[in-house]
């Protein structure tokens, strides 16, 4: 009995549960490129770019909403459809708010735009659509 209970605390120590959380650090890393980008006082941006601000906007957002949804299929139970998806594309949604604002009151050159924000949602919900697609066309058998 004893050994049931060591092994049951080995699976359940601080330790394994935030190792597992390692997964989440290219949405960590992602985020923080989105931030010092969009508050990078003028930046020197092709004109193609500029004019594509918010195609790169929904690109953005939609590889964090990936980056988030990976990660939480790897660190929960199954995906459960009305749920994770619901609260990922509410928490990138809010902090695609977060940057208008602080592009708004943080910085001298950069402007926030609602249009911004929306290409922000887009991106997110899109990214999230391919996650889910992918993860319900491929066969269970395959995925580890």
């Amino acid at each position: 009995m004893p050994e049931t209970c060591a092994t049951e605390l080995k699976f359940t120590s601080p330790i394994a549960a935030k190792s597992s959380y390692m997964v989440f650090i290219p949405a960590v890393l992602i985020a923080a490129g989105i931030a010092f980008l969009s508050l990078w006082e003028n930046p020197q941006m092709p004109k193609m770019m500029q004019a594509s601000d918010k195609v790169m906007h929904g690109i953005a957002y939609a590889l964090l909403s990936i980056s988030l949804m990976a990660a939480w299929i790897k660190t929960h139970a199954p995906i459960r459809i009305y749920h994770s998806p619901v609260v990922i594309l509410l928490a990138v949604t809010v902090y695609g708010g977060l940057i208008e604002v602080l592009q708004r009151f943080c910085t001298l050159t950069r402007t926030a735009e609602m249009a911004d924000l929306i290409a922000d949602f887009v991106g997110a919900f899109i990214g999230i659509l391919i996650v889910i697609f992918l993860y319900y066309i491929i066969p269970t058998s395959h995925r580890k």
